[in-house]
């Protein structure tokens, strides 16, 4: 009786297992889109582009005359551009790649939400180095958003999501792997570092648009399609994605400056020629940034790192804290600048960088080493 019985219930629970299967429903990349469906907005921006004309009869009329007579006329032309975005925070604030919002003393940017609703957005901050920005609206209620406070590991053939709004049509999603890390390509001449590669399909108006794991959570940012190679050879399946982990830094300092606009005007003063020998840009840790970021109050902060200098080929990366140079702490810029004062071109300096979070059990967590820098 009692072997009946389980062959009974086995019976049952691989029935109820093919079912589950067989349900859409139930699906994994079904259950993942519509956690993150509500936050992914379409971006519409729109500014006029103004260049001076000269039309061939009014200059005529002005050598006939000998002097200007006939004044200078102007051109405006209307340039609409599409993308994708993500809302970060029940608040309104929206990450999109700089591309799509480039800043114009004239842009207006339009955002639609997934429930049909058009909202007039304000350009917040953004990074042209990481095609990084922010931007925000305003409703009466909390938005939905997707969370960085964990993010996909992004592990080397994970199945990947693209979500966002190719071509105009309105929300879609294509599916792929992430199929290469730490990828670096060149646009305009400009250097895009540590991006993430996949075979999801990225179409024109994907771009800023979340590319997310199997559990909905954010993998990157999709930024572009590489259709040909530098030298003109097409490729398929070769789109590139901002990671996770630089986006939630950078949306830690642009909303720090948002809520500490003084501050961050004081951090972006000038830095000391010896800091630019090495490539570095710093800012001082104060309790405001340590809290925002997570880190114990230790330390200088790197703002930025320049691309091809000492620093970068060293592994320094922005938002990593420097302890020590040689020998001495540092807390502050002036001590960096400091202990470099006398920096010269092919000096090497040693930097202790890396990371201390304090947990939530008050724990600190250390992660440090040590890297030699030579100046240019």
């Amino acid at each position: 009786m009692r072997r009946a019985f389980l062959i009974i219930s086995f019976a049952i629970a691989l029935c109820a297992e093919v079912f589950a299967q067989s349900d859409p429903a139930g699906e994994p990349s079904v259950i993942a889109v519509g956690k993150v469906w509500p936050a992914v907005v379409n971006i519409n921006t729109e500014r006029i582009i103004k260049r001076a004309y000269r039309d061939p009869y009014d200059e005529l009329f002005n050598q006939f005359f000998g002097r200007q007579v006939m004044p200078q006329r102007e051109l405006q032309q209307k340039v609409q551009s599409l993308g994708s975005g993500f809302i970060v925070d029940p608040a309104g604030y929206i990450v999109t790649n700089e591309h799509v919002v480039e800043r114009a003393a004239d842009l207006k940017i339009h955002v639609t939400t997934s429930d049909g609703k058009t909202y007039e957005a304000k350009y917040v901050s953004g990074d042209p180095s990481r095609d990084i920005a922010f931007i925000k609206i305003t409703g009466e209620k909390p938005f939905a958003f997707i969370s960085l406070d964990d993010v996909s590991p992004n592990l080397l053939g994970e199945s990947v999501l693209a979500v966002g709004n190719p071509m105009g049509y309105g929300l879609s999603v294509s599916r792929g792997i992430l199929s290469a890390l730490n990828r670096a390509i060149t646009i305009d001449q400009v250097e895009y570092k540590d991006l993430i590669q996949t075979d999801a399909a990225i179409n024109p108006g994907n771009s800023g648009g979340p590319l997310i794991d199997l559990g909905g959570k954010l993998v990157g940012v999709n930024s572009v399609k590489m259709a040909y190679t530098p030298q003109g050879v097409p490729t398929q399946g070769l789109g590139f994605a901002i990671p996770a982990s630089i986006v939630r830094d950078e949306v830690k300092q642009f909303m720090f400056a948002e809520k500490n606009p003084a501050a961050a005007k004081k951090f972006a003063r000038e830095q000391s020629p010896a800091l630019r020998f090495f490539g570095l840009q710093l800012q001082d840790l104060s309790g405001e940034l340590a809290d925002a970021f997570g880190y114990d109050a230790k330390g200088v902060l790197i703002a930025d790192v320049e691309t091809a200098s000492p620093a970068e080929s060293a592994g320094m990366k922005r938002g990593m804290v420097i302890f020590k140079i040689g020998n001495y702490e540092v807390n502050s810029v002036k001590d960096a600048e400091m202990l470099l004062g006398k920096a010269s071109r092919g000096m090497k300096a040693d930097f202790t960088i890396g990371v201390v979070r304090r947990l939530r059990t008050g724990q600190l967590l250390q992660q440090a080493q040590t890297v030699s820098v030579t100046a240019r």
